[in-house]
């Protein structure tokens, strides 16, 4: 995706290096951030300097990589193992982290004992998971671009567009492509907090592209819902269960009732690497609990141009912050994936699902 008319992917490896667009920063400031080691490139997942499921799973592909280049030839094995259980304890919801480290690893496995082959096969593997994430989007938009209609107004929560993956992204793809073939959608921006990855991230990136938008609190959907103004919702997911259901940002659950309530289709985009065949049903994905201070504080810039943090609770009220909620699967319209668009169903899921 372009900003300000360059093309740029969120995450790249370049001699080891891993670079990353530093997410926290935007819209204020657009920063590219070096990491040098695979702790480095963990620490910007666990700190969310990059975020989003395919995103995360780029990114620790890379970590395995650059552990690979830095792993002792005696301890190879040994080295690459205890890189991966740091890099996986990063964050715990979002699937494609593990399909990634667990890819590299099997990558490497398979060449024994020759560790500069399985150096290479960490790099190669490494890129690979990246591309095919960037293509995996770009098709999850050919297939949901038929969905949308001419004109349609579209809710859609938290950031599931190309800062939350390689390319591309995946609920955003869809809208992307429609943008591109003139049907004029409009989308409806939740500010998704704690955080506010929709009202920072979402909305700056359709500013990039020129779709038009508008941002609204999160407590707004179902008004909008309500009054007629919203004609489909599109969602990303981190975890998708073998029966359908989704983990997503926290408040998707809340928006899939009303749009269920409301008679309005809600749609969830993601490649199939977001898939957790393991996992039965939703009960079975870890929520992630992240620091209370994320719901107690805020991050913004002053009129001074300062980029500063501030309290908005009483500084003695304790809060909870859960990062993810599960919609069941009988809420959800369909499953769009490069694959196709396939009911949130263990039939669907068993269809599109990768082995191996």
């Amino acid at each position: 995706m372009n900003v300000d008319g360059k093309h740029f992917r969120t995450v790249w490896m370049e001699a080891g290096t891993v670079r990353m667009i530093n997410q926290p920063l935007l819209p204020h400031r657009f920063e590219i951030v070096d990491l040098p080691s695979y702790q480095h490139t963990a620490v910007s997942i666990r700190d969310m300097t990059v975020r989003g499921a395919g995103a995360i799973g780029a990114t620790a592909g890379f970590a395995m990589a650059q552990a690979a280049l830095a792993a002792r030839d005696q301890r190879f094995h040994a080295d690459m193992a205890e890189a991966a259980a740091v890099i996986e304890a990063t964050r715990p919801t979002a699937q494609n982290l593990f399909y990634a480290t667990r890819r590299v690893l099997r990558a490497i496995q398979a060449q024994g004992s020759d560790v500069p082959r399985a150096r290479e096969a960490a790099v190669a593997t490494a890129h690979e998971i990246a591309d095919d994430d960037a293509a995996c989007c770009e098709a999850i938009g050919s297939h949901g671009e038929p969905l949308i209609p001419q004109g349609a107004r579209i809710s859609t929560h938290c950031n599931a567009g190309w800062l939350a993956f390689v390319d591309w992204g995946s609920a955003i793809s869809p809208i992307y492509a429609a943008h591109r073939a003139g049907k004029e959608p409009f989308v409806w921006v939740d500010e998704t907090k704690p955080r506010g990855q929709g009202a920072r991230l979402t909305a700056w990136e359709l500013l990039q592209e020129g779709v038009p938008h508008a941002v609204i609190c999160d407590n707004a959907t179902g008004h909008y819902m309500k009054s007629g103004q919203i004609d489909m919702v599109i969602v990303g997911s981190d975890r998708i269960a073998a029966n359908g259901d989704v983990a997503n940002k926290i408040g998707t659950y809340s928006s899939a009732v009303v749009a269920k309530a409301n008679g309005i289709p809600f749609y969830v985009a993601a490649p199939t690497t977001t898939i957790d065949p393991d996992c039965p049903h939703g009960d079975q994905i870890p929520i992630e609990e992240r620091d209370q201070d994320e719901v107690r504080c805020t991050w913004g810039w002053t009129d001074e141009g300062q980029f500063t943090r501030v309290r908005t609770t009483p500084e003695g009220s304790p809060a909870r912050n859960p990062a993810f909620d599960v919609t069941p699967a009988e809420y959800i319209a369909g499953i769009i994936t490069e694959k196709g668009v396939v009911p949130a169903s263990a039939q669907g899921i068993a269809s599109v699902a990768r082995t191996g």
